[in-house]
């Protein structure tokens, strides 16, 4: 029997407690690197989608995430005035492709920590150093610091899963770079208990998309995409959302308008064009927007790591506690996961490039009148189509 292998997850958001879970569950042990003062996630709320339900099951979290969402679909696409432009067939029926999940990031983000309680949990850990060691030779090293000083581990196995500016990703890929996408988004939850329930409908304006989500009987978040330069601080965040969507319909005024300031978020949208060369290097594999950051027109963020999460259990973590060579498990890895990942940021650049960043006047009557005559239930099948995956069945069961 192998020993006990060691891994170390540098970020304790969605992905790093994903992978944290999963390689738990394949017999490792783990530590979990955050560099905030406390494991909490910033954010409001999110569709978890069915892919990504799929990925929480097999991370053994799914019914808890369920209980804590409100049960939706994808209903279609709007225009700015509430008008539809696509209506999507579909039920609310749990397996079908197009249903989600409406849910607080900070409930779905509980419900991994408390699956991650068995890693080592370490709060304030700022990573500045980093060997990616050898798959076959050497292992890796991990410094930090914290308040206690500098610290030093060697390990089986890095998961970078430090997000959108990783510093492993500065160190393994140093030519790879960012790019702001010229949108922002503002994002906020609003206590909301209408019965009103249609479905998941984004309304798509000049140069901006607006959705709004339920995610529990009493609340429900929006968000709004917009062009703006970048850096580009307001005055007043709420005004400015107000103004910008003063002349779309009634239902999306009337959220904005009901939104607290305290509760109102705004950021930059950066991305990851071009992707990574290799989601592995070394000993260390590069998960979520570390490894693929991509425009949220698709909604995959956090679906999609979830399903690097569960993959670096299956794909990883299990193969290799039962004997198969750390090298061959990695490829694998990044094999299953490169050109899918690959596949949803292109069709999100697609989404947006024929969506929220088609600009007012001509194009934006032209796009309209496409998307009409668009038949729906093709349609329907097509934008299901990346969310009919399962987690991989591991090579060592």
């Amino acid at each position: 029997m192998t020993a006990r292998r060691s891994a170390t997850v540098v970020g304790g958001g969605i992905a790093g407690l994903a992978a944290a879970v999963s390689l738990l569950g394949a017999g490792w042990r783990v530590q979990v690197l955050e560099r905030s003062t406390a494991f909490d996630e910033v954010g409001a709320g999110l569709a978890v989608t069915r892919n990504g339900m799929a990925a929480l099951d097999g991370l053994g979290v799914g019914e808890q995430v369920r209980a804590a969402g409100h049960l939706t679909r994808a209903a279609g696409t709007r225009d700015q005035h509430g008008r539809w432009l696509l209506q999507l067939p579909g039920s609310t029926d749990p397996g079908a492709p197009t249903v989600a999940w409406g849910v607080h990031r900070q409930r779905l983000h509980g419900a991994l920590l408390g699956a991650a309680a068995a890693a080592d949990l370490v709060t304030g850990a700022r990573v500045t150093g980093l060997v990616p060691g050898a798959p076959d030779g050497a292992p890796a090293v991990v410094t930090w610091t914290d308040d206690d000083g500098e610290h030093t581990v060697t390990t089986d196995l890095v998961v970078a899963a430090d997000g959108i500016r990783s510093a492993v990703r500065g160190v393994l890929f140093p030519e790879v770079a960012l790019r702001y996408s010229g949108w922002t988004s503002w994002r906020a939850v609003v206590d909301d208990d209408s019965t009103l329930e249609e479905g998941f409908a984004p309304s798509w304006g000049p140069a901006a998309e607006f959705g709004a989500l339920r995610i529990s009987g009493s609340e429900l978040y929006w968000y709004g995409y917009v062009r703006h330069p970048e850096r580009t601080p307001l005055a007043d965040e709420l005004a400015a959302a107000v103004e910008l969507f003063s002349g779309w319909s009634a239902d999306v005024r009337a959220v904005v308008a009901a939104t607290d300031p305290a509760r109102l978020l705004r950021h930059d949208v950066h991305h990851l064009p071009r992707g990574l060369p290799g989601y592995a290097r070394g000993r260390t594999v590069l998960v979520g927007d570390a490894a693929h950051a991509m425009l949220p027109t698709m909604g995959q963020g956090a679906n999609s790591s979830l399903e690097d999460g569960v993959c670096v259990g299956r794909l990883i973590g299990e193969p290799v506690a039962a004997g198969a060579p750390l090298a061959a498990a990695l490829t694998a890895f990044d094999r299953a996961r490169r050109p899918r990942c690959r596949q949803m940021a292109r069709r999100s650049a697609l989404t947006a490039r024929f969506g929220a960043h088609v600009p007012g006047g001509l194009p934006q009557v032209l796009r309209n009148a496409a998307l009409r005559a668009v038949p729906a239930g093709p349609a329907a099948a097509a934008g299901a189509a990346v969310l009919r995956w399962e987690p991989p069945v591991s090579p060592a069961g």
